[in-house]
């Protein structure tokens, strides 16, 4: 019988060493959610300790964009953030920032981001993808799909052109 027990063991971690192997082979365009997809649902606690969920943006464009107060990439995407959002946040564009360090709202403040702060949890990391490295961003449509994943800088340029078109 200790032998059958050892032959799964061996054969349940020689399987999570595949999956594990094999999604950090799988390219970022096609690792979940894609391009098209759904956009995983999320309740995250805000600064305050209220809740942010991604239903309370149903009909809007959105841009989920994980991010840490200690990462000079995040912090250099951020000012074109705040330019986009500010010109389209009337026309129905939402910005989530989802923090996945310890963050302050004296740092919020500093940072001076007009759009919701979030914690991100185990759960919104794995369903966005395991996100391992930052910044990652998504960019939703109103239907609630993934119209574009960012891994790295997310140039104000560019989304400003992609919010444009996702809210025509």
């Amino acid at each position: 019988m200790k032998a059958i027990q050892k032959y799964i063991i061996v054969a349940v971690l020689v399987s999570m060493c595949v999956a594990a192997y094999l999604l950090f082979l799988t390219p970022f365009d096609q690792q979940k959610p894609e391009v098209g997809e759904p956009a995983p649902a999320f309740s995250l606690s805000d600064l305050s300790g209220g809740m942010v969920r991604f239903s309370d943006f149903q009909g809007k464009v959105v841009l989920l964009n994980f991010w840490a107060s200690w990462c000079p990439p995040c912090r250099d995407e951020l000012p074109g953030f705040q330019k986009v959002y500010l010109a389209y946040h009337d026309k129905g564009f939402a910005i989530i920032a989802v923090a996945i360090d310890d963050i302050t709202p004296s740092m919020v403040k500093e940072l001076g981001l007009p759009f919701p702060v979030v914690i991100a949890n185990e759960r919104a990391i794995r369903d966005y993808g395991n996100i391992s490295s930052i910044p990652v961003s998504f960019l939703i449509g109103k239907d609630g799909r993934v119209l574009r994943k960012v891994k790295g800088e997310y140039a104000e340029t560019d989304l400003r052109s992609d919010v444009e078109r996702a809210l025509k």
